[in-house]
């Protein structure tokens, strides 16, 4: 996986932070000067911290873990829907369901409810509902999908959450440090890195800058896939190999005329013993 150059970080704007005086005191390490009244953030530090937090998710789906991506703001909804479906992770885009970790079994219920709708509608029950249950069936169906659509797939508490803008999603911040889940975050000026276990610093307001860097962390989890797929296919390939001696040893008994022979010379042996025994 090649490290990330400062320059694509530099044209995608990643390097503007907030107003000075929106500034969160925190993030002083992370930024490099101060420009018409706005912090400029550190890409030096931003390329090694985007390095670290993309081998951490490497591994993490290496692992067969699934990862969270978080981002509710509008700039951010599209293509975070757009690069975590590429990879087929889940992702939540719409407002944050309180308790999606904290109460998860809950969750499960709605997503288990939205099935049963698929369901009815495949065996024909749905038919014979009434008009208007038809209609609040349909309606409850296009609510789940809308907030929970994306998450179908996820039978279980994710590896890691992957969220841009901390300050907007306090809430799933909260559940996953309450459930010591791993935080990975886009972190601007005015927030606080003491929340988040991966912090990348970086611009979390403009598209260009949020789409180059789900770009470098979406591709080193496809690293991590591919890599967890190739080991199973390893690990296949394996044990068709240690079955296949046991069948070619059966197939040259079968071929071998002496081995026969000897087989045919027991058969009248074993059949004088039985008769023997009855009498």
């Amino acid at each position: 996986m090649a490290n990330t150059n400062v320059k694509d970080l530099l044209d995608a704007g990643v390097h503007f932070g907030h107003l000075t005086r929106k500034w969160n005191p925190n993030m002083a390490p992370y930024i490099y000067m101060e420009r018409n009244g706005i912090h400029i953030i550190n890409l030096y530090k931003t390329a090694a911290k985007v390095d670290e937090a993309s081998e951490a998710m490497k591994k993490i789906a290496a692992s067969g873990r699934k990862i969270l991506f978080v981002a509710t703001k509008k700039q951010a909804k599209d293509i975070v829907a757009s690069k975590a479906s590429a990879i087929k992770m889940p992702y939540i885009t719409e407002r944050w369901p309180g308790g999606m970790l904290t109460n998860f079994v809950t969750i499960r219920k709605a997503v288990k409810k939205m099935a049963s709708i698929d369901r009815m509608k495949k065996d024909g029950t749905f038919e014979t509902l009434s008009k208007k249950e038809r209609l609040q069936v349909d309606r409850l169906r296009a609510k789940l999908e809308k907030n929970l659509g994306s998450i179908t797939d996820m039978t279980r508490l994710p590896g890691a959450l992957f969220v841009v803008d901390i300050k907007r999603e306090h809430i799933a911040i909260k559940e996953a440090q309450k459930l010591k889940i791993p935080i990975f975050a886009m972190v601007d000026t005015n927030s606080d890195p003491r929340d988040v276990d991966f912090v990348i610093p970086a611009n979390d307001d403009a598209s260009k800058s949020i789409d180059k860097i789900l770009s470098l962390v979406t591709e080193a989890v496809g690293h991590g896939l591919s890599e967890r797929q190739s080991e199973k296919d390893a690990e296949n390939k394996g044990q068709d190999v240690a079955e296949t001696p046991a069948v070619e040893e059966a197939v040259v008994v079968e071929n071998d005329p002496v081995a026969t022979e000897e087989v045919k010379a027991e058969e009248p042996a074993k059949q004088s013993e039985d008769t023997s025994a009855k009498e």
